[in-house]
């Protein structure tokens, strides 16, 4: 074969080949979809849990954290 043979074969073969990947992964993304697709609409509703307290605010910390914070603080400073 000549070169100009061998060369239009492979790019033939790179055209195939990259044909081929390009189709499995669009038909791997339709599936996935698919999937995401069914899963939601057959999945029943969940209902969305009521808060029964408010968060707590940082005035609510325990005074015993809030020393040993300070603590850490104040030792971490002396030490830089």
């Amino acid at each position: 074969m000549s070169d100009m043979a061998l060369l239009i074969e492979s790019l033939r073969l790179l055209v195939i080949g990259m044909g081929i990947v390009f189709a499995f992964l669009a038909l791997l993304v339709g599936v996935v979809r698919l999937m995401s697709w069914s899963v939601t609409r057959l999945e029943p509703a969940q209902p969305q849990p009521i808060a029964a307290s408010p968060p707590s605010t940082p005035t609510d910390q325990p005074d015993d954290l809030i020393a040993v914070i300070s603590a850490a603080i104040t030792r971490y400073r002396a030490g830089r």
